[in-house]
Order: structure tokens, then C-alpha cells, then sequence
């Protein structure tokens, strides 16, 4: 009998959280109330560069989204384009998944990148970086996320150059 590889892990994750909860339970209320009235009540940003902010800090109360992972959609003649292309598909998705949940692309804070290197063999980080350019630290979006952009070996389905996954948060009005 084969062994579930996530058991193995539970012991170490109990060990972590365990001492976190008894941490947190031993903070009186009071400790806990005027920590949070030192947080500013804003999502802070840190480190501007062209993409990107270094750090984006989120206070406690913020509410969060998580869009989970997609890539490009096919188009019509079944051809899957170019990395610039796919880009601007994915986030043209998630610009409408966000606008239909009353979110903007403005709430995005962060976005990870997973690519792969086209048929030539070559990672064309600049397209990506064109098609986002479209969406963020733009005329409709002035705002910017903290980015991970990381190159692997594939993707879980032929034809995506990239699959993005960004995650959203906002303060409550």
C-alpha cells in the first residue's frame, strides 16, 4: 500500500501551527486592539520599478480575492498566439472576472507567472511583459502588483506559453 504524501507532512504543519495558536491566545485583547489601531488603514506600497511595486503592504480588516491559476483561450482557428497575446487574453479575463464581482484591476496586489519557452526554445519575457504593460502601470490601470515571474519546463496544457494566477485586496468602505 502506497502511502499519501500529504500525511507525511501533517506532524511538521501541526508542530508550526500549534505554537502560532498558543502565541496568539496568549495575547490579551487589549494587546491585540491597540496593535491594530497602530496599522494604517490602507493598502501601503513600497519600491516602485517599471512592473512593479517591491513590497505591498495589506493591514488587517483588508478584504482579499484569489483568482486561481488560467491561461489563454484558443482562438478561432485553433491557434493559441503569441506570448504578448496570451497576456493580454488572460488578463483581459481577469479584468472581467474582477469587474463582475465589483473589483477592479486597481485591487490587484499581486500576480504570479509561470511560463515556458515558445517552439524556438526562447522565453519571450518581453511580450509578456508588453501584454501586462496593457493592464497595469497603465492609463486604466496606474496601480501595480508585487509580480513573481517564473520560467518552468511546461505547462499543463498545449498551447499556453504562461499561466497566471493574481490574488486581490482592498479595504472595506
Amino acid at each position: 500500500m502506497k502511502m499519501n504524501p500529504f500525511l507525511k507532512f501533517r506532524p511538521l504543519t501541526l508542530a508550526i501551527a500549534l505554537p502560532s495558536a498558543m502565541l496568539l491566545s496568549a495575547c490579551s485583547e487589549q494587546d491585540t486592539e491597540s496593535a491594530a489601531s497602530d496599522m494604517p488603514a490602507h493598502i501601503e506600497r513600497f519600491n516602485e520599478g517599471r512592473n512593479l511595486y517591491g513590497v505591498i503592504s495589506i493591514p488587517p480588516g483588508a478584504q482579499t480575492l484569489y483568482l486561481s491559476g488560467a491561461g489563454a483561450q484558443p482562438k478561432a482557428d485553433g491557434s493559441w498566439g503569441s506570448m504578448e497575446e496570451q497576456a493580454i487574453d488572460i488578463f483581459s479575463t481577469f479584468q472581467g472576472t474582477l469587474e463582475g464581482m465589483g473589483w477592479s484591476l486597481e485591487d490587484v496586489v499581486q500576480v504570479r507567472v509561470f511560463a515556458i519557452a515558445g517552439e524556438d526554445g526562447t522565453l519571450d519575457f518581453a511580450g509578456f511583459n508588453s501584454g501586462y504593460q496593457r493592464f497595469f502601470g497603465s492609463d486604466i490601470n496606474p496601480m501595480k502588483p508585487v509580480r513573481t515571474f517564473v520560467q518552468v519546463a511546461d505547462l499543463v496544457r498545449d498551447g499556453w506559453l504562461v499561466e497566471v494566477e493574481v490574488r486581490a485586496a482592498r479595504m472595506p468602505e
